[in-house]
């Protein structure tokens, strides 16, 4: 087998971030924005998904209980777009911060966020800390 045909069988490199380089270089910032679009894809196409279905429920079912069951579906189903609505906001923040150059850092303190944290939430605008004191001040407020 020659090099180029070697070469079509190997498994394609996956970018991660590192705390190795240098924080939300250009790289970062790609790959932060591709996940938040592929979310954001992925949300609007369940909503899709969803209109469809909501569409098709509209029989009438003559069972009480077989209403009230589809009228809770039908609520939840609401409920949890409604929920993903809010979150297609958060995420055109977070596309905004990445081409305005404020991606990744506290709005707060403007420390760098983490990447871990960045990771497990793409939309995340304060640092662990100043997200456990914003929740701290939350329940002292929130007993008053």
């Amino acid at each position: 087998m020659n090099a180029l045909a070697s070469k079509a069988f190997e498994a394609p490199v996956v970018y991660r971030p590192s705390d190795a380089e240098p924080f939300m270089n250009e790289r970062q910032l790609a790959y932060f924005k591709a996940k938040l679009l592929a979310w954001k894809d992925d949300i609007l196409r369940e909503s899709r998904g969803t209109v469809v279905n909501l569409k098709a429920e509209t029989e009438n079912h003559p069972d009480l209980v077989d209403r009230a069951s589809s009228e809770s579906d039908r609520a939840l189903e609401l409920r949890t777009r409604d929920r993903q609505r809010k979150l297609i906001s958060k995420i055109d923040e977070a596309l905004r911060r990445i081409e305005d150059g404020s991606y990744g850092f506290c709005e707060d303190t403007g420390e760098p966020i983490g990447l871990g944290r960045l990771e497990a939430r793409p939309t995340a605008t304060l640092s662990v800390e100043a997200q456990e004191r914003h929740e701290r001040r939350e329940r002292v407020h929130r007993d008053d």
